[in-house]
């Protein structure tokens, strides 16, 4: 007992004579505490290649285990702040893993992390939007169509709508194969039954409205709004170049003030990305899409839509856009040529 009361005071006699600044140390030296007793900080996981899979930490650690679902095996490890595990088998290319992993940094502190990634998909392919509807006239809801320009594999591809989130994507695609020429239509509401996501063969699954038995059809479920008048909407890969987008404002700003910061924020990275420019083709002021430079949407309806100029070269223009006549949206099949004129 008298041994803790002289320690004790010895403590208290020096951190009187410590700045506060020392005083986690002087602590830390009379108890024999490690100066990094903290533990290491999980920071995020991302692919590297088809085979490799990097989890970043604050501080560097060793990998104690790893476990994947679906199975993996671990056939090689890099520690450090980035443990980089080399894995094979067991998951398709942009199939999404559930990754248990233990790491310990040099003061045989833990950290268990539980997250998800995506494995590796190198042949997304090569696509364009080709038609949007931008509003609903129930059962027909918003869709964003696609039509491949190259035989691939959609698995990881991310599909972000500006209004409902710029920075989290509003659908990501399984694993599944598509053909040059294909048409892919991302239905932005559910209200019907035979609303069935087409990742297999059999392109006729879906008999839901707007569904066609030679397009490849997925269904976002429920039915609430996901896309707006004034929107952008963009598709990265996993690396986060922008494969294609589209940028339309209904009436010469940014939306609302709900939205417009999200539209603005979607304008700046596409700007900055060359995935959108002035009608021009140059790049607009500042680098930065204004409202002026979108194409706008003013006369959309349920039934005219926005759509791609199909045999013209993609210029990242609203040049490339026009909206189709009344009656004539065409999710699924080559976009009707009639130009909507207003009276």
């Amino acid at each position: 007992m008298k041994r803790l009361l002289f320690l004790a005071a010895g403590v208290a006699a020096a951190l009187c004579a410590c700045s506060s600044s020392n005083i986690e140390t002087t602590l830390q030296e009379a108890f024999g505490v490690n100066k990094r007793a903290s533990a290491p900080v999980f920071l995020g996981a991302h692919t590297v290649s088809a085979a490799e899979i990097c989890f970043q930490f604050s501080l560097p650690v060793a990998l104690v285990s790893a476990r994947f679902s679906p199975d993996m095996d671990v056939e090689s490890v890099v520690e450090g702040t980035d443990v980089v595990i080399a894995v094979s088998g067991g998951a398709a290319a942009g199939e999404q893993v559930t990754a248990d992993i233990i790491v310990e940094d040099e003061y045989k502190n833990t950290l268990h992390v539980l997250t998800s990634f995506r494995t590796r998909n190198d042949r997304i392919p090569s696509f364009v939007i080709t038609e949007i509807r931008t509003e609903t006239s129930k059962p027909k809801g918003e869709f964003v169509e696609l039509k491949m320009s190259s035989d691939g594999n959609l698995g990881a591809l991310r599909m972000f709508v500006a209004t409902n989130g710029a920075d989290a994507p509003t659908f990501e695609f399984e694993p599944v194969e598509v053909k040059k020429g294909e048409y892919v239509v991302i239905h932005l509401r559910t209200y019907e039954d035979g609303s069935i996501n087409e990742d297999g063969t059999d392109v006729s699954a879906a008999s839901a409205t707007d569904a066609q038995p030679t397009a490849r059809d997925f269904w976002l479920p429920g039915a609430v709004e996901r896309l707006r008048k004034t929107d952008a909407v963009f598709f990265l890969d996993q690396d986060d170049a922008v494969l294609d987008a589209v940028l339309f404002s209904a009436d010469g700003a940014w939306g609302s003030k709900t939205y417009s910061s999200d539209i603005a924020k979607a304008a700046r990275l596409l700007g900055e990305r060359g995935a959108w420019t002035a009608p021009s083709g140059e790049a607009p002021a500042g680098g930065i899409p204004a409202p002026e430079d979108a194409f706008s949407s003013a006369n959309t309806t349920a039934t005219r839509t926005i759509c791609r100029r199909e045999t013209a070269a993609d210029t990242n223009t609203a040049a490339d856009w026009y909206i189709t006549v009344s009656s004539g949206a065409t999710p699924g099949k080559p976009n009707n040529t009639g130009v909507y004129t207003p009276k």
